[in-house]
């Protein structure tokens, strides 16, 4: 019984082992099929279909589209919201559609600043060289001649460009919320001169220069004629690169290099330029900030280096979802306090807008703005800002009717005081 056992066990090892060299053997013979018919695709042509032109429409118009009474960017044929996906499985050139549009975008709020607002463009640096690259920020008429109120304005970083809070606003929601345009037309109603800032305008980007193709290093000898040889080397040499090109980067794009702003390169920079240059030369008795973002950390940055001057001339300062941190920028204490009593900032929370939030640094109070969305505390705490500034402004009259007082008082008693002497 166990020697018919073991005859049928070998039997059966002897049976998988043939079973596994066919398998093994038609496995191998797929594999060479599977060689021979990749050898066969031509990769040139099948790259070929995957992706149109990066060439978009220069206007808002050529792209079919337009701002309706709302301030809602809509399709001028359907009347329907900007769709991003305009071709399915094409991120890649969904996103430079949404990218050349954006830079419409950043023209057409200029426009509204200047037309709509009536603000004009201010050259940054004020003294700059003939071919060297500039910024500039937008001024209010009265922005440097108002003797009683100053806003300005700071936007977060990213591509977002004078005027703008937010280009996700702009395009798919509507332009109060995505710009700065609200926020620049209530304060000149209720009497500000007005700045807006630049921060991210930091360069000039320029197309590098063609780079020189190394040598080829030397190979084994052939016994092929030379000129043969060469074109065989060139010619396989150009699949190779075509190949890895396209599927690399289907479309070579131009290679840039940055020259930085003088005195602008950054956020930081340009907030403490324009401080310098415009901000503390401004008539403005009472300066009020508005800082979104990054911008809270480049005003915080302000105050690191402009301490006395910011403590000064600022009555109000309004952060919204502020990215600015007191113990990574190293704030001094009489900074910490100062912003306790004159700075806010509107966070996003669920909670409804202008609830008081839990501390998270001993630095200013914390409130909700009413949104979750970074990019809408802006937007949502508008109303809140005004009345934050209003209240900010009366204090700060209070304090000084009462030091007026004081000193009446104190000259007086000074002056009774010495007609008793007398």
């Amino acid at each position: 019984m166990i020697s018919h056992l073991c005859a049928a066990t070998l039997a059966l090892y002897i049976l998988w082992i043939i079973m596994a060299q066919i398998a093994g053997q038609e496995d191998r013979e797929k594999t060479t099929a599977l060689k021979d018919l990749l050898s066969r695709i031509d990769l040139d042509e099948l790259m070929k279909k995957d992706e149109p032109p990066f060439t978009f429409p220069k206007t808002l118009e050529e792209f079919e589209y337009a701002f309706n009474e709302y301030g809602q960017l809509r399709d001028l044929k359907t009347g329907e919201p900007f769709v991003f996906n305009a071709r399915e499985d094409l991120h890649r050139w969904n996103q430079k559609r949404y990218e050349a549009l954006g830079e419409i975008i950043t023209q057409y709020v200029y426009e509204l600043l200047e037309k709509k607002c009536n603000m004009t463009k201010a050259i940054l640096p004020e003294d700059p060289t003939e071919d060297e690259p500039t910024s500039f920020i937008y001024l209010s008429p009265d922005a440097l001649s108002n003797p009683s109120k100053l806003l300005v304005l700071i936007q977060g970083s990213g591509v977002v460009r004078a005027g703008q809070w937010a280009r996700r606003l702009i395009i798919n929601q509507d332009l109060d919320s995505g710009t700065q345009i609200p926020f620049i037309t209530r304060a000149m109603e209720e009497g500000y001169g007005v700045m807006v800032l630049n921060p991210n305008e930091n360069y000039l980007e320029v197309e590098k220069p063609a780079m020189s193709c190394p040598l080829p290093s030397p190979t084994e000898p052939s016994d092929e004629p030379a000129e043969k040889r060469e074109r065989k080397d060139d010619k396989e040499g150009k699949k190779k690169r075509e190949f890895y090109e396209k599927y690399r980067n289907p479309q070579k794009e131009t290679e840039t290099e940055r020259i930085p702003i003088r005195e602008n390169g950054s956020s930081e920079e340009h907030v403490l330029y324009v401080w310098d240059h415009f901000v503390s030369k401004a008539e403005a008795k009472n300066v009020f900030i508005m800082a979104h973002s990054y911008g809270g950390l480049s005003f915080v940055e302000l105050m690191n280096q402009r301490e006395m001057q910011v403590k000064n001339r600022a009555c109000a300062v309004a952060l919204t979802d502020s990215a600015h941190n007191i113990w990574l920028q190293e704030t001094s204490k009489g900074t910490q306090d100062w912003m306790q009593q004159h700075c806010c900032n509107w966070v996003s929370s669920p909670e409804p807008v202008d609830t008081l939030l839990d501390p998270m640094l001993p630095d200013c109070p914390r409130v909700s703005a009413g949104t979750e969305r970074h990019e809408l505390t802006s937007w949502m705490s508008f109303d809140s800002i005004f009345r934050f500034f209003s209240k900010g402004l009366e204090a700060k009259e209070d304090e000084e009717a009462e030091e007026t007082s004081n000193t009446v008082t104190t000259r007086s008693s000074s002056l009774k005081n010495k007609h008793q002497d007398l």
